[in-house]
């Protein structure tokens, strides 16, 4: 056998998501396939240091995914440009992670999901995993992914923006006569449905509004959908293909983030969805096409909502969806037909064919 592709598995990250992008990691440390590969950890804490860690048992160690904690960095580590013989992390104390060969960030919100590593990997001149950093950014901003995809012609729900400085400005019987009620207030660039709220009456807007100015300086509006949640999988760089559909049933008054990772009774998964084939299609088209029109690569997860007469909404996407043991990502590519570490493996082709047809292309003129 030849030599292993060396892995970068790149996780935590400055985001509130941070724990989830550890469980995501565990997963993808676990499922990938080792005969292929060598996975070379690199965390990220809460306060963005970087460091190598060189336990390959340092996912296994841990029973209870929450527990799991990037350790201290030991000394000073750096991230480098990527060609070379030092590879991407440096060490004043003379540690370095060596060549790495592509890149999976397993990083889910800000700083990681939204354009911001895309960028300074692209900067290294290194393979990665996922949309470059036009997809990562349109579909971070839920502001102006449903811009982009309304102008397109993509059914999405009802919206309202606003930004910090017009949080004492908003008015509750303005966005209720647009919007009526429930509805949702969101945080713009956030995802696992921190600092959601569902607001039901004026009692709430105010603290819903606050919550989630708490996580993001622009804060979304929407329309509350009476439909059924769908979740369709992308794969793919020029010609995505679409998983099965999948439904979420939320124990909860809607899919709220404990739901998704602390309460095992939270929610109920059906893969695939038990809808009609036209439906089917119908899910499945709007899933390629949002993936399309937002420039993603690699893969994504389309959130749906499906009503009684047919009609479908995109509710947003993920471009660095979950990819924990229970998340709908892989396990509507399990059901599919692709599993777990061949998908691993798909998505690592998939940015190397990208990497390398890039690298076609003229530098200077």
């Amino acid at each position: 056998m030849g030599k292993k592709m060396r892995v970068g598995i790149l996780f935590g990250g400055r985001s509130a998501e941070h724990e989830v992008s550890l469980r995501s990691a565990k997963n993808i440390v676990e499922a990938i396939d080792k005969q292929k590969y060598e996975p070379v950890l690199i965390g990220i804490d809460k306060e963005g240091r970087w460091s190598l860690i060189s336990d390959p048992d340092f996912f296994s160690s841990f029973r209870d995914p929450a527990s799991i904690a990037i350790p201290p960095a030991n000394g000073s580590w750096s991230v480098m440009p990527f060609k070379g013989t030092e590879g991407l992390l440096c060490s004043a104390q003379g540690g370095s992670s060596g060549p790495i060969d592509v890149v999976f960030p397993v990083l889910h919100g800000t700083f990681g999901e939204d354009g911001t590593v895309q960028g300074l990997l692209k900067l290294a001149g290194v393979p990665f995993v996922g949309a470059s950093i036009l997809g990562s950014s349109a579909g971070m901003d839920k502001d102006v992914m449903k811009r982009l995809l309304r102008d397109a012609s993509v059914p999405v729900p009802g919206f309202l923006v606003f930004d910090l400085s017009m949080e004492n400005a908003i008015s509750f019987s303005e966005v209720k006569d647009t919007l009526g009620l429930p509805l949702f207030v969101k945080p713009a660039n956030l995802g696992s449905s921190v600092g959601i709220s569902k607001v039901n009456r004026g009692g709430d807007f105010t603290k819903a509004v606050r919550e989630a100015f708490r996580f993001d300086s622009k804060i979304i509006i929407e329309e509350f959908i009476d439909g059924r949640e769908i979740e369709c999988s992308v794969l793919g760089n020029e010609d995505p293909a679409a998983s099965v559909p999948g439904e979420i049933k939320a124990g909860h008054e809607f899919y709220t983030y404990d739901a998704k990772y602390a309460d095992d009774s939270g929610s109920e998964l059906e893969i695939p969805a038990k809808i009609p084939q036209e439906h089917r299609k119908k899910i499945q088209e709007l899933a390629v096409m949002s993936f399309r029109v937002l420039c993603c690569e690699g893969m994504a997860r389309v959130d749906l909502f499906l009503k009684e007469n047919g009609e479908a909404f995109v509710n947003e996407i993920n471009t660095l969806p979950g990819f924990t043991n229970i998340s709908m990502y892989p396990k509507l590519w399990e059901a599919s037909g692709i599993s777990q570490t061949e998908l691993i493996s798909k998505l690592i082709a998939l940015a190397i064919e990208r990497f390398q047809r890039e690298q076609k292309l003229k530098r200077s003129y």
